[in-house]
């Protein structure tokens, strides 16, 4: 058994340089995520990216850090990727705390929360849970939190769609959508 230099949760504090703050989500990339991706992601100009796990090739990684700094977590597949399996992201305006996340790879069954992740939520004060896994586009709320799940930005897995995930954050609202990398359109069910 090989030693973990990475601790299984960390947390995380990103400020919004305006009035609010754009994060792009992703998840699932596999190792390939689809070609249009990096572009469709730059010219949204987030000032993050979350991506929540199963990376595959940490390359992955370095090339989404190009266009914004990167937040990731293990997922299944990246058993020795040095990468905490989950991390509290705080997002502040100032001293404003604007909205806690709590950033996971597997935390639904079906449009639920598992119980598990619901109490280490509550237990980190967080408002929303991010989550991959499933290749499923959702955004939802159980337990009392909002659910983000962006989908998967590699290869496709049966007929689920390609595409990832863009939150606005502003002090007064939450915008979320899903982005096709596609038809770069906002995707919708």
């Amino acid at each position: 058994m090989s030693l973990m230099t990475e601790p299984r949760h960390r947390s995380h504090e990103l400020t919004a340089t305006a009035r609010s703050l754009r994060l792009v989500i992703v998840a699932d990339t596999h190792s390939r995520p689809h070609a249009s991706g990096a572009e469709l992601i730059g010219a949204l100009a987030p000032d993050a990216i979350l991506h929540a796990g199963d990376i595959g090739s940490l390359d992955v990684l370095d090339a989404l850090s190009e266009l914004a700094p990167t937040i990731a977590v293990r997922g299944n597949i990246d058993e020795r990727a040095q990468l905490a399996d989950s991390i509290d992201v705080t997002l502040r305006n100032g001293d404003a705390v604007l909205l806690r996340i709590l950033l996971i790879h597997i935390a639904l069954r079906g449009p639920k929360l598992r119980a598990d992740v619901a109490r280490q939520a509550r237990e980190h004060d967080a408002h929303m849970v991010v989550c991959g896994h499933s290749h499923v586009p959702f955004i939802g709320r159980d337990r009392g939190l909002h659910i983000f799940n962006p989908g998967s930005i590699g290869p496709r897995r049966f007929t689920l769609p390609i595409v990832f995930g863009v939150m606005d954050v502003h002090p007064d609202r939450l915008d979320m959508r899903h982005i096709s990398c596609e038809t770069g359109d906002v995707w919708l069910p």
